[in-house]
């Protein structure tokens, strides 16, 4: 199901979330709509907090894939890469971001199995900025320039 896109100013968007405890149908529902949400909305991602969700899930649609990310964490990351962001939560505005270039995750399934991934180039820079708003940070909190999206 569609949800609507919480929008910045919202409070669910600062918290720090909380770890999935339970794979069960609750997360499956959750990571489905998560998922209809981010093909609708055509984006690169979207974590759980923007439908309004406080839990740590992740959903990356990149060129390597569709991912699904339960309780997410870094292992390393290396390298620089600079480029512009946007976010389906803050609409109408983009900015210019420092990410690493290669970065490596442990995460859970919705069954609660672990893998390890490799993310490099964009897929690292929308691992980076789907992780960030787990722990409440927005792209606009690291953008050396926020423009509006027609400039």
């Amino acid at each position: 199901m569609i949800k609507e896109i919480v929008q910045v100013g919202d409070p669910v968007l600062r918290g720090k979330c909380r770890p999935v405890e339970k794979f069960d149908e609750a997360l499956s529902r959750l990571l489905d709509d998560m998922r209809d949400t981010l093909l609708d909305a055509e984006g690169a991602g979207l974590a759980a907090p923007q439908i309004g969700v406080p839990l740590r899930v992740v959903s990356v649609n990149v060129e390597e894939g569709y991912f699904e990310f339960v309780n997410p964490v870094f292992v390393w990351q290396k390298g620089e890469q600079y480029g512009t962001e946007g976010c389906l939560s803050v609409r109408g505005k983009a900015g210019e971001v420092l990410r690493p270039s290669k970065v490596k995750i442990l995460f859970s399934d919705r069954k609660g199995d672990r893998y390890s991934l490799v993310a490099r180039g964009f897929f690292a820079r929308a691992v980076c900025h789907e992780l960030d708003h787990l722990d409440g940070i927005l792209y606009t909190d690291k953008a050396d320039r926020i423009r509006s999206e027609e400039d």
